[in-house]
């Protein structure tokens, strides 16, 4: 099994994980073409993709799907407002195959593959767990803090892809940015800090997780370095010692390379 992130920032998210024969992908927030090219890297076809979960309906999630939907015949599993809103705004053909995440379990894969909400801007924000009996793999971007629920869910996975999406200073000096949109990014339900991440990290390597992957940083707000030495250093600061005790890694903005985590 591999986790395979297609494409991670604030402009377009896609990961996905399985084999190149049968996987499955979380959101396709990059062109269908950057998404055929990232599954390609290692040696998987858009036809290993036998299903497609979608996080929540920001641009940066969905913006591939109607030209995938258009492309191939693959069930899209979403909450119902988000499923809604896909066809409402025409972010998928009229064909698409739409279903509930309440019917995740009838999904031909290699994992029970469960949902939780996460704290976000957005109709109905979730994360996803991978449960494949000896390990589990947890997932959860696009979170403003984190949650009892987040907590409860991603602690005890082997493997999780966290979101590390901004550096506070650079945000708050950010001439960029106007201040409704940092109070939004800052707030509860925007997105998650270096420190924040960072910390959280600790928490879940002291719970059991030996793999973490930082995904979905600011091109404008945060760096690959300042994401990882965050949370290196937190790690560092309990004692703990990096491939010995945990891998850290930092999800590329395009994955060209076809860098992936084994689990």
């Amino acid at each position: 099994m591999k986790l395979l992130s297609i494409c991670s920032s604030s402009k377009g998210n896609s990961t996905f994980i399985g084999t190149k024969e049968r996987g499955i992908a979380i959101d396709v927030g990059c062109s269908y073409k950057a998404f055929r090219e990232g599954l390609s890297a290692v040696g998987a076809d858009i036809s290993a993709v036998k299903a497609v979960l979608v996080t929540h309906e920001h641009s940066d999630h969905i913006k591939g799907l109607l030209t995938l939907t258009k492309r191939v015949n693959v069930p899209i599993y979403a909450e119902e407002p988000i499923l809604d809103y896909l066809v409402k705004h025409g972010n998928v053909t009229s064909t698409a195959d739409l279903r509930s995440v309440n019917e995740l379990g009838e999904i031909d894969f290699d994992a029970e593959i469960s949902r939780f909400p996460t704290p976000h801007d957005a109709e109905a924000s979730v994360g996803y767990v991978f449960d494949f009996g000896a390990q589990r793999l947890g997932f959860a971007t696009d979170l403003g803090h984190v949650t009892e629920t987040v907590r409860k869910n991603l602690s005890g996975c082997r493997t999780v892809f966290i979101e590390a999406n901004y550096q506070p200073e650079r945000l708050v000096s950010n001439p960029g940015y106007p201040a409704y949109l940092k109070a939004r990014i800052a707030s509860d339900k925007g997105h998650l800090s270096n420190p924040d991440s960072a910390e959280f990290c600790a928490e879940l390597v002291r719970k059991g997780t030996v793999s973490l992957v930082l995904g979905h940083l600011s091109q404008e707000n945060n760096t690959p370095e300042l994401a990882y030495n965050a949370v290196k250093n937190r790690l560092f600061s309990e004692g703990l010692a990096a491939e010995k005790d945990f891998t850290l890694n930092v999800a590329r903005v395009h994955n060209t390379a076809g860098e992936y985590i084994s689990f």
